[in-house]
C-alpha cells in the first residue's frame, strides 16, 4: 500500500496544481452577472473566441464548483466557500431558466444571456442527450451540497426521462449518432456515472429512491463489464449486433480515454457493492488499455488505437464517428490523461497493486511534462497536442476548453489521498 510520504507528496502536488494553475483560470472565466462559466477559449487558453454557453459544459461546471465548495469547507483546498456557493446559486438558476425545453430535455447550446440556439440549423435545440446527463450530474451535486431535495427531484426527473429515451431508442448523440446495428459503450457508461451520483446523493438526503438508484448503477456496471469488456481485458467501444461486423473500424478501434474513465466509474460502484471480482476486472481492463494505447515512441495515450495495437484498422460503415477515428487517432488529448491519473490512483487504493502505482507515476511524468500551460499567468492546460507533443489547433468534441476532466480528476485524487472513502 502507499506509504505516508508518497501520500503526502502526491496530495501536495495535486493540491498545489489545483490552487495555482487550474482554479485561478476558471475563477477568471466566470460569468459573474448571469451565472455559469465561459468555456469557448482557444487551445492556448489566451483568447475567448465566443461567449456561447454549451449546456454540456455548464452542467459539468456545476459539479466542479460544488465539489470545490465542499472541499474548501473540509479544509482540503484554500478559498472562500461563500463565493463558490454564491456562484453556484446563479449557475443553477441560469440553467433552470434557460436550458430546459417543453418536453423536459435540455437545449444543447445557449447564448451568453440564455437564448436557445440550434447547433446546426434545422436540427432543433436538443441534439444530444449527453447535455441532459451532465445537467443531471450538476443538479445532483448542487442538491447534495445544499441538501436541496427539490433540486434532487429535478435531477431525478431528467434521469427518468433519459432512461425512457434509451428504452425507446430516442437517445440522441449528435454529431455522432449510433449507427443501426450497434450499441455504444458511452451510453451505459454515462448512465452509470449519473445513477451512482444520484444514489449517493439520495442516501445523503434520505431520499426513498436511494436503493432503486443503487440497483440501477449495479446493472449499468454489469452491462459494461459483461458486454463491453472482453475476457482478456480489451475494451469494446461499439458492439455490433451481428458478429459478421466484428471486422469494422467501429468495432475494432479502442478509445483508451473512454475505457479507462469508464473503469473508474466501475471501481467506484464495485467498491460500494463490495464486488471484488468487478474491481479485479476493471483493473485488468485498465492494464490492457494502457498496453494497447500507450505511445512507446513519444509517450502518452493515443486518442484511438486498433484492438491489436497500432493505428485503427477495419472496414468502413460510413458512420461519422469513423472519420474522427481516422483523422485524429494519433492526437494526445488532455482528458484521457487526467482521467487515467485518477483511475490508476483509485485502483491502487482499492487493491494495493503496485502495477497501478507504476502506471500512475509513468502517466504523471508524461502528463505534467506535456499539458500544463508553460505561462503561469495563463494557467490551465494546453489541451490538444499532436503525437510528438506540439500544440495543435483542432476541436476534439466541442469547441471549448472544458473545466471538467482535469479538475474532477485532481479534486477526486486529493479527496482519495486525504482518506475519503473510495
Amino acid at each position: 500500500m502507499m506509504d505516508s510520504s508518497t501520500r503526502d507528496t502526491l496530495t501536495h502536488f495535486y493540491r498545489q496544481h489545483v490552487e495555482t494553475a487550474l482554479l485561478p483560470f476558471w475563477n477568471a472565466a466566470l460569468d459573474r452577472e448571469r451565472g455559469g462559466v465561459y468555456t469557448c477559449f482557444n487551445n492556448a487558453g489566451d483568447t475567448l473566441v465566443s461567449t456561447d454557453k454549451y449546456t454540456w459544459s455548464q452542467g459539468r461546471f456545476l459539479w466542479v464548483w460544488a465539489k470545490v465548495a465542499a472541499m474548501v469547507d473540509a479544509g482540503a483546498l484554500a478559498g472562500d466557500s461563500s463565493a463558490y456557493r454564491a456562484h453556484l446559486h446563479k449557475t443553477v438558476r441560469f440553467l433552470e431558466k434557460n436550458a430546459f425545453l417543453e418536453g423536459g430535455q435540455c437545449a444543447f447550446l445557449l447564448s451568453e444571456t440564455g437564448e436557445k440556439k440550434e447547433p446546426n440549423p434545422g436540427q432543433g435545440y436538443h441534439t444530444s442527450a449527453f447535455a441532459d446527463c451532465f445537467t443531471a450530474i450538476g443538479l445532483t451535486a448542487y442538491a447534495d451540497l445544499f441538501g436541496d431535495g427539490a433540486r434532487l427531484d429535478k435531477a431525478l426527473a431528467l434521469y427518468d426521462s433519459l432512461r425512457q429515451r434509451i428504452a425507446e431508442d430516442q437517445f440522441r448523440t449528435d454529431p455522432f449518432p449510433v449507427p443501426p446495428g450497434y450499441r455504444w459503450h458511452a451510453i451505459p457508461m454515462i448512465m452509470l456515472d449519473v445513477s451512482q451520483g444520484l444514489a449517493d446523493a439520495a442516501v445523503n438526503l434520505t431520499h426513498p429512491r436511494a436503493g432503486e438508484l443503487a440497483a440501477h448503477a449495479h446493472a449499468y456496471m454489469a452491462d459494461i463489464l459483461d458486454s463491453f469488456c472482453q475476457d482478456d481485458g480489451r475494451p469494446i467501444e461499439f458492439l455490433p449486433d451481428d458478429p459478421a461486423d466484428a471486422k469494422t473500424l467501429l468495432h475494432r478501434h479502442v478509445n483508451p480515454g473512454h475505457a479507462i474513465e469508464s473503469m473508474w466509474f466501475v471501481l467506484r460502484t464495485a467498491s460500494h457493492a463490495r464486488r471484488r471480482e468487478a474491481v479485479d476486472k476493471a483493473c485488468q481492463v485498465i492494464e490492457q488499455t494502457f498496453a494497447l494505447g500507450w505511445d512507446e515512441e513519444h509517450g502518452g495515450l493515443l486518442r484511438f488505437v486498433d484492438a491489436g495495437s497500432g493505428p485503427p484498422e477495419g472496414t468502413r460503415t460510413g458512420a461519422a464517428y469513423e472519420e474522427m477515428i481516422a483523422e485524429s487517432w494519433d492526437l494526445k488529448l488532455w482528458w484521457p490523461h487526467a482521467e487515467a491519473l485518477y483511475a490508476t490512483l483509485l485502483a491502487h487504493a482499492l487493491t494495493g497493486r503496485e502495477r497501478m502505482m507504476e502506471l500512475h507515476e509513468k502517466l504523471r511524468a508524461y502528463t505534467f511534462g506535456a499539458f500544463p500551460h508553460p505561462d503561469p499567468a495563463i494557467g490551465e492546460w494546453i489541451q490538444i497536442r499532436d503525437r510528438r507533443g506540439d500544440p495543435v489547433t483542432k476541436v476534439a468534441a466541442l469547441p471549448v476548453k472544458d473545466p471538467y476532466h482535469i479538475l474532477r480528476s485532481m479534486l477526486l485524487a486529493i479527496e482519495l489521498l486525504r482518506g475519503a472513502p473510495a
